[in-house]
């Protein structure tokens, strides 16, 4: 039965999309107003995408180690999410991509800090890195093709973005919620792809083990046999850094839940090593796991 309704989610579809009990959904919002739902015509509780969210941050706190009241306080206590209509939206996302590839290729990091300032004030994390920073990313990779900018103008763009990712999760493996170990396999040096998605995931309580790039494959192996995380995921933009793996691949397939994303995948690959194959963008993906 769909439990979703015009204008909010219905408890059931709420307790669905978030892994959470209905009873304990209610007890949030009754005993530390964690939520706070609209009412429909019929006198139906509606909840919101904000909701949702507060659950996931409720979710994140818990498994970080505090108590249910410590926990809903943290995340009343946070910053609203900026409630922005779909024109402002559009329209912050353009000017932020402008002002963004502006500031980088000028090497300005101060104005490139400014800008994401702004774009992370006026926007969820979610939306400032799927609809701003990977397109500008994808963007940058195609202008260095065609010789428009430099190497040295590239690897000051990604090192300023993945500097600002990476400062957006400290403490990715505290907590007691699912474990994912994330690597890029030898030779992969871009994985602001695979940070992203880490920073997404840790932000709905799983514990991150960001090996990111370059990583020798008996280092992951070891890794993941110490820790059996619930997943292990590999990214990789060219399929000839997964090729090379290809027995490594299917020893990890064997034990544990494996992935690969990236333009280096694909479904044939993923089927032959027994592993799953990841086609969305990183943070669509690391929201589809969160909601299984």
């Amino acid at each position: 039965m769909n439990t979703s309704v015009p204008g909010g989610l219905r408890i059931g579809a709420l307790s669905k999309r978030a892994g959470v009990s209905e009873h304990v959904l209610r007890a949030w919002e009754t005993r530390y107003g964690l939520l706070s739902p609209a009412r429909s015509s019929g006198g139906f509780r509606l909840y919101s995408d904000d909701d949702l969210r507060r659950v996931r941050r409720m979710q994140a706190h818990l498994a970080d180690g505090l108590s249910a009241a410590e926990a809903a306080r943290a995340v009343l206590a946070e910053p609203a999410v900026p409630v922005v209509d779909p024109v402002s939206r559009q329209l912050a996302q353009a000017s932020g991509l402008d002002n963004l590839r502006t500031a980088l290729d000028e090497l300005d990091e101060r104005a490139a800090h400014v800008v994401l300032d702004q774009l992370f004030g006026a926007l969820t994390i979610e939306a400032v890195i799927r609809d701003v920073l990977l397109p500008y990313l994808h963007e940058l990779g195609d202008r260095w093709s065609r010789g428009e900018v430099s190497v040295a103008q590239e690897h000051f763009a990604s090192n300023v973005i993945r500097s600002r990712l990476a400062a957006l999760a400290p403490g990715w493996g505290g907590g007691r919620g699912p474990r994912a170990l994330l690597a890029c396999p030898p030779g992969e040096l871009h994985d602001i792809a695979l940070l992203s998605f880490g920073l997404v995931l840790r932000r709905s309580g799983w514990r991150v083990v960001f090996l990111g790039a370059d990583s020798p494959m008996n280092d992951i192996e070891r890794t993941a046999a110490a820790l059996a995380p619930e997943l292990i995921m590999l990214s990789a933009s060219h399929p000839a850094r997964f090729d090379t793996i290809r027995t490594e691949l299917v020893r990890l397939a064997s034990r544990r839940v494996l992935a690969l994303a990236g333009p280096g995948a694909s479904p044939e690959l993923a089927t032959a090593v027994g592993a799953e194959y990841i086609n969305d963008d990183p943070v669509s993906a690391a929201e589809r796991l969160v909601d299984r």
